[in-house]
């Protein structure tokens, strides 16, 4: 279980480096909007690996709150977007 934790941990740590560069680097506001999404994705996945690592279940309401923070804000932003056109 540890080799997989680990294994697990250092994926999901390449892959926010990756989604932080989207994030910073995107020419449009809907590049951010789908970085940051992804970027709660990952960290609610990293979360999730911890609870299952340290079987700890007392981050899985941080979980559910990562998720729907993410959801909505998402949401949000899609829906009162204006155009980069200017």
């Amino acid at each position: 279980m540890t080799v997989v934790a680990v294994l697990a941990a250092i994926l999901l740590a390449a892959a926010a480096v990756i989604t932080s560069y989207r994030v910073l680097a995107g020419p449009s506001t809907l590049d951010r909007v789908v970085g940051i999404d992804s970027l709660m994705a990952i960290s609610a996945s990293g979360l999730a690996v911890w609870a299952a690592y340290s079987d700890d279940t007392t981050v899985i309401p941080a979980i559910v709150a990562l998720a729907l923070v993410g959801f909505l804000g998402s949401a949000a932003v899609t829906r009162f977007r204006v155009s980069d056109d200017r």
